[in-house]
């Protein structure tokens, strides 16, 4: 099987782990919801050092992970009532929000960098 199809394959089972630890977080399901972290988290992970060698993968995913953390650290504040876990995750999204204006601003600044060694 070819990396891609596996990556795919990876993803696609990736969102069902995300599905189901975000429906637990809505149904209240904490036990489930705080299994479903493990898995959701570690895939994340896997799918992002399987595209490490494409910068574009690499940055994208990683905002994907971060997004992951943020989103269960908020889940775990609401379901035991930890406020400051609520609060701390703010800093993961903006982690995320900074993988992804790192890579746009810095791919703009590359790409004008070989647009103008054409010239």
């Amino acid at each position: 099987m070819a990396l891609i199809e596996r990556i795919h394959k990876f993803e696609n089972l990736h969102i069902v782990f995300w599905l189901c630890k975000d429906i637990s977080w809505c149904m209240e399901w904490k036990t489930f919801g705080v299994i479903m972290i493990t898995p959701t988290v570690a895939l994340a992970l896997a799918i992002t050092f399987m595209t490490r060698h494409t910068r574009k993968e690499k940055y994208h995913n990683s905002a994907v992970c971060f997004w992951i953390a943020a989103n269960s650290l908020w889940m775990l504040g609401e379901f035991y009532d930890y406020a400051n876990f609520r609060g701390n995750a703010q800093y993961l999204f903006f982690a995320g929000m900074a993988c992804i204006v790192w890579y746009y601003v810095s791919d703009f600044i590359i790409n004008n960098k070989e647009e103008k060694a054409t010239n």
